[in-house]
């Protein structure tokens, strides 16, 4: 095989999301209801903090007793609805005889979008005859994470799940040890792919990498988030696309072990509402395990930036987004294009604090809600330091921790659209589990009427959000696979 040119040696990468704690409700409604700045006080530093947007919704929720047949349907698990994982593929499938080179991606993003990007990358290589590169997480600007794959994966497991239909590599081979991120980020080169297309067709891999491959013997994809369509494969490719997302990718067993902890914790009796370490939980107990809800409540600079919605701090909060937007995106944010009523009345405005409090209110959760806080920084509630020390600073094992707890949850809300909600919204049905979708665009409609009394807000979100508890949604055209599972990897019966 040519090689192209010389060689540095690799960098290591990767990105994302945050940690994690559990409180009551009577403990999260203050910090949900009071002002931003209050109960997340780095994240909007350069703006005095605006007062809570729904005074008079939240007066009414806190006085609001919830109906027990309200609560009783809110707790009880999903009725099986006919669907169940399907993940095999044909054996016509199998591996083939001889790879046509190595594949190699590097991936942005939070980890649940490069999640979505190994699940493509196993695909490609599948299209392609490929050997996949395990691989290679960037470092996310805002979360500065360089936790490898490595980090929080476990690779043998995801090799040896996938080794009937395509071959996976830990390291390229000594003749392509040239090949590295840092070889890529110091000229054009020969074997790199910056052009692939967001979506694009298997044939456009066939026709544009395949030639590389031929002459090199090896073609590294960069970017590659959302470069593979979610229509016109094969079924084959979407059942393996199922089989990397739901069967392969496996957190490390220590990441596994401490989310089993969590979860112990959460389900145990807890007397008194404090909000510190559980001094009090024996990891053995026998008592009746209790439910717990998750909520994913990501409301950080980032997301109120990228957002572009008016969350009443004022001009200055306007300047100090806008300026982070210039920073991070190089201001090229389609939503800034918008009005901050259009960007309500389509759902594109991420849920305040305050917003998702009066919402899980109208829901039927209460005061007594055991509530994990996925993506929160205060994670000292449920686990000591020492318990804390392999995953502390570490953006990306972080989110993958709160990934498992939100996995064994009895109902996972989010608070915004994004790669984490549509990544547990397509595991939770995968496995049948509860999972409410907030209706945002209802929601945004709702929270524009200042005058709204409780009552009336109670019955809309109500009857807004039926059938958004976890019910199956079949996937429609151009929808992605990584949020909307069946029928590509479910099967009925």
């Amino acid at each position: 095989m040519r090689r192209p040119s010389p060689s540095p040696p690799p960098a290591r990468g990767p990105a994302a999301v945050a940690a994690a704690t559990v409180v009551i409700l009577p403990v999260i409604f203050p910090g949900l209801f009071s002002p931003l700045g209050h109960a997340f006080p780095s994240l909007f530093s350069e703006w005095n903090a605006p007062k809570p947007m729904h005074p008079l919704l939240l007066n009414e929720a806190s006085r609001w007793t919830i109906p027990d047949e309200q609560k009783r349907d809110l707790w009880s698990p999903l009725p099986y609805q006919g669907w169940k994982p399907c993940f095999k593929s044909s054996s016509s499938h199998a591996l083939p005889l001889e790879s046509s080179g190595y594949i190699q991606v590097f991936l942005d993003g939070g980890l649940n979008q490069q999640r979505m990007g190994i699940c493509d990358a196993v695909a490609v290589a599948k299209i392609l005859n490929a050997t996949l590169v395990i691989p290679h997480l960037e470092v996310n600007p805002v979360w500065k994470d360089s936790s490898s794959f490595e980090d929080i994966f476990d690779v043998d497991h995801f090799i040896n799940a996938l080794k009937d239909e395509v071959s996976i590599v830990k390291v390229l081979p000594k003749e392509f040890s040239w090949s590295t991120r840092e070889y890529y980020g110091t000229g054009i080169r020969a074997t790199r792919i910056k052009t692939a297309p967001v979506h694009a067709s298997a044939n456009w891999y066939l026709e544009n990498v395949g030639p590389i491959l031929q002459s090199y013997g090896i073609a590294a994809i960069a970017p590659f988030s959302h470069r593979l369509a979610f229509d016109d494969l094969p079924v084959d490719i979407q059942r393996l696309r199922c089989n990397a997302n739901f069967q392969a990718l496996v957190f490390l067993p220590h990441i596994i072990s401490l989310g089993e902890s969590l979860v112990k914790r959460l389900r145990s009796p807890i007397k008194g509402h404090s909000n510190e370490f559980i001094h009090q939980v024996v990891e053995e107990s026998t008592g009746h395990a209790g439910k717990y809800a998750v909520l994913h409540l990501r409301f950080d600079k980032d997301m109120a930036a990228h957002s572009a919605c008016d969350f009443g701090g004022g001009r200055a909060e306007k300047l100090a987004l806008a300026k982070y937007r210039q920073v991070i995106w190089q201001g090229r944010v389609l939503n800034s294009q918008l009005t901050d009523e259009e960007l309500r009345n389509t759902g594109r405005c991420p849920l305040t604090p305050d917003e998702i409090g009066v919402l899980l209110v109208a829901l039927g959760f209460d005061k007594k809600t055991r509530l994990y806080l996925a993506s929160h920084k205060d994670k000292r509630s449920l686990a000591s330091e020492d318990e804390l020390a392999n995953v502390e600073g570490k953006a990306s094992v972080l989110a993958a921790l709160d990934y498992y707890i939100s996995m064994h949850s009895d109902i996972f809300i989010s608070a915004s659209p994004g790669n984490m909600h549509n990544a547990l919204l397509a595991h939770r049905t995968y496995e049948n589990l509860k999972t409410i979708r907030p209706n945002m665009a209802l929601l945004g409609r709702i929270f524009v009427n200042k005058s709204m009394d409780w009552s009336r807000f109670q019955q809309a979100v109500q009857a807004g959000h039926k059938g958004r508890y976890g019910q199956i949604r079949l996937r429609k055209p151009k929808q992605s696979i990584y949020t909307y599972p069946a029928p590509d990897c479910m099967c009925q019966g």
